[in-house]
C-alpha cells in the first residue's frame, strides 16, 4: 500500500514537473512576441475648446469620442494600444499646475474594449493645452520593446505651455533614435494650429491631417493604428565620425543620423571583389531653413580619392532633399583579394532661418546595399545609357526607315499631280 502511495506521489511530481517544462517555453515565447508587438498610443486634447460644435452640428469631444469607439472595435489583435489625454482634469487658472494635467486614461498592452471604452465615455472638456509635456510621458509610455512604437495626437489648438515648445520636443524625441513616429490630426484648425501640429510631425516623419468631419477623423485614426500592424524595417541609429579613420563600419540595411548644419558625416562600408555599393542619402529640413540648399554624397578611397559622387538641391519647396551613388568593384581573378574599405561622405548645405534652434541637427536617413555587381561593368554606365543602347540603336534604325518610306511617298505623290 506504502508502495503504491509513493508510486503515485511520484508519478505526479514527474507530470508537475514536466507540465512546469511545458509552461516556462510557452511563457517565454508570449514574452518575446509581446517585445516584437507594435504599440500605439492615442494622445487626446480634452482641454475647454473640444466643447465647440463645429463637427457635423456636434462637439469636437463628440466626435474625438465616436472615433475611438469605431477604432477600438476594429484595432487588430497584435497591436498593444494606450490612451493618454491632455487638459482633462485641472479646471483652475494657475498654468504652471494646467501644465502638468497629462495622464495615461489607458495602460498600453493588450486591448480590453469595453475597459478602454468606458474610460473614454467620461472624458469632458476641461483645461489647458500642455502637448510638449503630454508627448514626453507618452514617449515614456511607449518606451521598451522592439516593435514599432507610434502616437497619434489629436488637438484642436495650440500649445498653452510655451516655452516648452512641442516641436522641440519631438526634435528631442526623434533624436534619441528609438524608432518613435507621431502623427497629427487637427480638428477644425486655424493657420497656427496647423503649422504647429505640422512641425511635430515632420520631425519626426509623422503626417499630418485637418479633420473637419467625424468621419474623416474616425477613418484617419483607424488608418493609423493599421498602420502600425504592418511590417517595416526599422532603421539603425548611428553616429557618422568627422573622418573616414573614426567612421561607423556599416552593413547592408536603413540607417538614421543627426547632421548639424554645415556638418560632415563620415561612414564607411567595406566592398568584396565583384560586388556593388549603392547607396542613397535624404536630409530633410524639420525647421525653417534658407531657401536653396542642397546635399551631397561622396564615396571615396580611405587615402581620399573620389570614386563617385551624387549630388542634389533645392529651394525650399520640398522639406526633404535626397541623393544617391553606385559603385560597381571589379571582380578579381585572386580568390584571397582583400575587402575594400570605401568611406561614404555626406554634406548638405542647409542655414537656418533667423532665431531657429540648430541643435539637434537635422534628420539624415542613409540607406546601404552591397550586392552581387553586373556580370560585365561595361553594362553598368555607357556614357549614362547602360544597355539603352540597343533601344537608342533601333530607334535611329527605325527613324532612318520612316524617313526612307516618307521621301518614297512624297515623291510618288508629287509624280501622280504632275501627271494628272
Amino acid at each position: 500500500m506504502i508502495r503504491r502511495q509513493r508510486l503515485a506521489a511520484g508519478v505526479c511530481a514527474l507530470l508537475a514537473a514536466l507540465t512546469a517544462g511545458l509552461a516556462f517555453p510557452a511563457g517565454a515565447v508570449a514574452d518575446e512576441t509581446d517585445q516584437a508587438a507594435p504599440k500605439v498610443e492615442l494622445v487626446l486634447d480634452v482641454s475647454g475648446s473640444m466643447r465647440t460644435r463645429d463637427i457635423d452640428g456636434g462637439t469636437r469631444m463628440a466626435a474625438a469620442k465616436q472615433a475611438f469607439n469605431e477604432v477600438l472595435d476594429a484595432t487588430p489583435e497584435e497591436v498593444r494600444l494606450g490612451i493618454r489625454t491632455l487638459g482633462a482634469n485641472y479646471r483652475g487658472d494657475d498654468r504652471k499646475e494646467g501644465c502638468k494635467d497629462t495622464e495615461q486614461l489607458y495602460p498600453v498592452g493588450p486591448l480590453n474594449r469595453t475597459d478602454a471604452k468606458t474610460a473614454v465615455a467620461t472624458l469632458a472638456p476641461t483645461g489647458w493645452t500642455p502637448i510638449g509635456p503630454a508627448l514626453l510621458k507618452a514617449a515614456d509610455d511607449l518606451n521598451g520593446g522592439d516593435g514599432t512604437r507610434r502616437i497619434v495626437l489629436i488637438s484642436d489648438g495650440e500649445d498653452t505651455c510655451q516655452p516648452l515648445d512641442p516641436c522641440e520636443v519631438a526634435r528631442e524625441i526623434a533624436a534619441k533614435g528609438i524608432g518613435l513616429t507621431i502623427d497629427t490630426l487637427g480638428l477644425v484648425p486655424d493657420a497656427k494650429t496647423r503649422d504647429q501640429l505640422s512641425c511635430i510631425a515632420d520631425a519626426t516623419g509623422g503626417t499630418y491631417t485637418d479633420v473637419r468631419h467625424k468621419e474623416e477623423l474616425s477613418d484617419r485614426v483607424g488608418e493609423l493604428v493599421d498602420r502600425a500592424a504592418d511590417p517595416v524595417v526599422t532603421p539603425v541609429a548611428t553616429e557618422g565620425a568627422d573622418r573616414c579613420e573614426k567612421a561607423p563600419a556599416l552593413k547592408s540595411g536603413l540607417y538614421t543620423d543627426r547632421a548639424g548644419f554645415g556638418q560632415q558625416r563620415w561612414y564607411k562600408v567595406d566592398v568584396e571583389p565583384g560586388q556593388e555599393l549603392r547607396a542613397s542619402v535624404s536630409v530633410a529640413d524639420d525647421r525653417a531653413v534658407q531657401p536653396n540648399y542642397g546635399v551631397l554624397l561622396r564615396a571615396v578611397t580611405v587615402h581620399g580619392r573620389e570614386i563617385v559622387r551624387g549630388e542634389a538641391a533645392g529651394t525650399g519647396r520640398t522639406d526633404v532633399v535626397s541623393t544617391g551613388l553606385r559603385y560597381p568593384r571589379p571582380d578579381s581573378d585572386d580568390d584571397a583579394a582583400p575587402a575594400e574599405t570605401v568611406c561614404l561622405q555626406v554634406t548638405s548645405s542647409f542655414s537656418a532661418a533667423s532665431g531657429v534652434k540648430t541643435t539637434p541637427g537635422l534628420p539624415l536617413e542613409l540607406t546601404v546595399d552591397v550586392v552581387d555587381g553586373p556580370s560585365g561593368h561595361h553594362d553598368v554606365a555607357a556614357f549614362g545609357l547602360g544597355r539603352g543602347w540597343w533601344l537608342l540603336g533601333t530607334l535611329v534604325l527605325i527613324g532612318f526607315l520612316a524617313g526612307l518610306l516618307w521621301g518614297w511617298l512624297s515623291r510618288w505623290r508629287v509624280a501622280v499631280w504632275r501627271t494628272n
